[in-house]
């Protein structure tokens, strides 16, 4: 198997804002209490992040700032994807050049592409890197999935090393994994489906809920790996409430309020994320509560 980036859960960490932009001091504290909870790696800059609504020196500050706070503690992964490859090129070189360990590239969105395309797109990013990529398909956000038989032709690639799959379909991680064998790591990019994926040879999880209860999302992961497979399906079974609340709306709203909650300073939501629905509010409240987090 290729060398990948982490093993376990992987936290898709939310970034703090105030009215001036990033607010690096909550950032250190939210990466410091994940490491003290046993998160196996740092994923800054993905969606959970906002990076979307990043203009091009925040993205960069805040990979900047994740490397140096870690200071090798665990892996960072930044997501340095786009809709523009030579803008993707150009942010992961630079994501390599302050010392991320890895690369989160999610599918080409809006603009979209064939899965030819796909093929080209990333096999180019990877192509001008030395450190491993793994390529993101989510295609409720980016209208486009990347099938299993295209998996099989990125996993020829040297540096294309894994797959974060929030599809949603066990069905086509199956086949992908039957097509790629060794030649790439599978992620579960769903809080649901940890667990399922786990059983299907998949090696951890990047995940919305480690924001929350980043032990316990470890400890599905470790439980698993360690044999303890009742312990780790136990765990996935007790936390289905408040990974349904943290997606009652769009990601990331119901992740930062939940914070909140629990008294980090997350900040603000930017545009055009808005603040949910007061029952959301009540949702979230309730599955805190359940579990003993506020």
């Amino acid at each position: 198997m290729k060398k990948i980036p982490f093993k376990g859960a992987c936290v898709a960490i939310v970034t703090p804002f105030n009215e001036t932009g990033i607010n690096f001091t909550e950032l250190g504290r939210i990466i410091d209490n994940q490491i003290e909870n046993h998160t196996d790696a740092i994923c800054i800059t993905g969606t959970t992040g906002e990076a979307a609504t990043m203009n091009d020196a925040e993205h960069r500050s805040a990979i900047k700032f994740a490397v140096e706070h870690v200071n090798g503690r665990v892996p960072v992964i930044a997501g340095t994807g786009s809709n523009d490859t030579a803008y993707a090129i150009e942010l992961s070189r630079y994501a390599q050049e302050v010392g991320a360990n890895a690369l989160l590239l999610v599918t080409p969105y809006y603009n979209k592409c064939t899965q030819s395309g796909l093929v080209a797109h990333y096999n180019k990013i990877a192509d001008n890197i030395d450190i491993p990529a793994i390529v993101y398909n989510v295609p409720s956000r980016t209208g486009v999935n990347i099938k299993p038989e295209t998996y099989a032709k990125l996993a020829e690639h040297p540096n294309i090393v894994a797959a974060k799959e929030a599809n949603g379909d066990l069905t086509a991680v199956l086949r992908t994994r039957k097509l790629c064998g060794d030649k790439l790591a599978i992620y579960s990019g769903n809080d649901d489906q940890i667990v399922p994926i786990l059983s299907l040879g998949g090696s951890g999880v990047i995940s919305v809920l480690s924001n929350v209860a980043p032990y316990d999302t470890h400890m599905i992961c470790q439980n698993y790996f360690d044999g303890n497979v009742k312990e780790a399906e136990r765990l996935q079974i007790e936390y289905c409430d408040l990974i349904d609340a943290l997606f009652c709306e769009v990601n990331p709203i119901p992740v930062k309020v939940a914070m909140r909650l629990m008294g980090w300073d997350t900040g603000l939501l930017r545009m055009p994320l808005s603040e949910p629905e007061p029952a959301h509010v009540e949702l979230l409240e309730k599955a805190l509560k359940a579990h003993n987090l506020i």
